[in-house]
């Protein structure tokens, strides 16, 4: 029975390590809130994540009539009206492309990723500005007067702050820029056209070239009929996100290409800008989350692709995954020492057990506070030389046994080095997670296949005293 009591022992012990595990976890989060704010702090002072849209050619128009009207007192009074409306037109083919600068701006101990996008946007309308209105019988007394005013390109920028340099050609002919005409417009640049006259076409081809910086993501909206975008980079961890995959793309340590081709039925960009959505809203989680839906994520207000330039070693994130294993590393060890107890007969105390959990969960916060200030795997390594050496140094004593304890430390050297295959191996994370423990099942099934737990569990016989025979009787000294 006292097997049973010594596995509840363990199991217990393995349960309140989870306490400071927990303790840890809630360490790195504090951090990675701290990284978060960093990269607010950044995205306020320089820009934030960005979107483009655009071109969109606006033309304005006024129509004016007279009716007649019954007043209150069944009096007919000229009365006059005035109706505003405007005719939004999207280019037949846009053409977006630009390379992507990246940058790192330092804010304490954290790294915040901006980059300069060095951007082209060309694109071709073909507007057919409609006749004058006929007014019904009975409607006006003169008909409806039209007046149409001077047209605008309007170009969307999420962050104007991050906007420079930009140079507008209409019709290959240099075209003053001005300030945004507010949110329905996108916020960002317009430049004025001539006034068109009715039932007529008005033909424009557009070219802007511009420097935008941003923090960390791009979104670009696909307005046109035919929708053409390409971006490279230097930097060689993209992630995709958005409404659209790449049509194709490329990604090597010299950097990344990636090209979307869009076609106006495949997207309802169009009707949500006439609707008044005009950019994507793109946040940033300041986290540096793995995959495409935990990284800084579009909207559904409108469709739009979305490149964000990822920080392949985010040490919180992956500090945070490493912790997940913790309680596996402690189980795994009290399994060790609870076969050495049984086997070789060795007795080890529960603070003992305690210790050794505690100076495996110490690891985690090692490599935390390491990472901030030196490279990730450096400090992996790092962390996890202190560790095992001081388990074996230990290890050494409490099994009585040098060897005992350096089979302990290669044990955990391999565990370790399990361990940052996993976090360095995101897409075969789970494959390799499920084959270790597989191979750590097996191990112990094998070395214990011949236990006979039965006897290990039976309490151990009390040892018979011995008999002790009584004493001859004395001879009588007479005889």
């Amino acid at each position: 029975m006292r097997v049973w009591l010594k596995m509840l022992m363990v199991l217990g012990l393995t349960l309140a390590i989870l306490v400071p595990l927990l303790m840890i976890g809630g360490v790195i989060d504090e951090r990675q809130g701290y990284r978060a704010q960093a990269v607010a702090t950044v995205a306020r002072s320089y820009a934030g994540a960005q979107a483009f849209s655009g071109p969109a050619l606006i033309v304005p128009y006024e129509d004016t009539w007279i009716s007649e009207e019954k007043d209150e007192k069944g009096v007919i009074k000229r009365v006059a009206h005035r109706e505003q409306g405007r005719w939004t037109y999207f280019p037949g083919k846009l053409e977006v492309e630009g390379e992507l600068v990246p940058r790192e701006r330092r804010l304490g101990l954290y790294k915040v990723l901006v980059y300069e996008w060095q951007g082209k946007a060309k694109a071709g309308f073909v507007a057919n500005i409609p006749a004058d209105p006929v007014a019904e019988p009975g409607m006006t007394v003169n008909g409806i007067a039209r007046t149409i005013g001077k047209p605008w390109i309007s170009y969307g920028f999420a962050d104007v702050r991050g906007l420079r340099d930009p140079k507008l050609r209409l019709d290959g002919l240099d075209a003053a820029v001005e300030d945004g005409l507010g949110a329905r417009d996108g916020g960002g640049i317009h430049a004025r056209l001539g006034a068109p006259a009715a039932a007529t076409q008005l033909k424009v081809q557009t070219e802007l070239e511009f420097t935008l910086g941003g923090t960390e993501s791009l979104a670009l909206v696909p307005l046109g009929k035919d929708n053409r975008f390409s971006l490279r980079s230097k930097w060689p961890h993209p992630n995709y996100g958005g409404s659209f995959p790449p049509s194709s793309d490329s990604i090597g340590n010299d950097g990344f290409r990636a090209d979307w081709r869009v076609s106006s039925v495949a997207t309802n960009a169009q009707r949500q800008y006439l609707a008044g959505v005009t950019l994507p809203t793109v946040g940033l989680s300041g986290r540096g989350d793995e995959g495409p839906e935990a990284a800084a994520e579009i909207g559904s207000e409108i469709n739009a692709i979305q490149v964000t330039l990822k920080d392949p070693v985010n040490v919180y994130s992956q500090a945070d995954r490493a912790t997940k294993y913790g309680l596996l590393f402690v189980l795994l060890t009290f399994v060790g020492f609870f076969m050495f107890e049984l086997i070789k007969q060795l007795r080890i105390h529960p603070i003992q057990y305690g210790l050794v959990g505690l100076a495996l969960a110490i690891f985690f916060l090692l490599l935390v506070s390491l990472s901030e200030h030196i490279e990730f795997g450096l400090s992996y390594l790092i962390a996890s030389v202190a560790c095992i050496g001081l388990l074996v140094f230990y290890l050494s004593a409490v099994l009585r046994s040098l060897p005992r304890a350096l089979g302990f430390g290669a044990m955990l050297v391999t565990l370790y080095g399990a361990l940052y295959g996993l976090l360095i191996s995101e897409d075969n994370a789970l494959v390799l997670g499920a084959g270790l423990l597989f191979a750590i099942l097996a191990a112990i099934m094998v070395i214990t296949r011949k236990v006979d737990w039965y006897q290990l569990g039976a309490s151990a016989p009390k040892r018979r005293e011995a008999a002790v025979p009584p004493p001859l009787p004395e001879r009588d000294a007479a005889q």
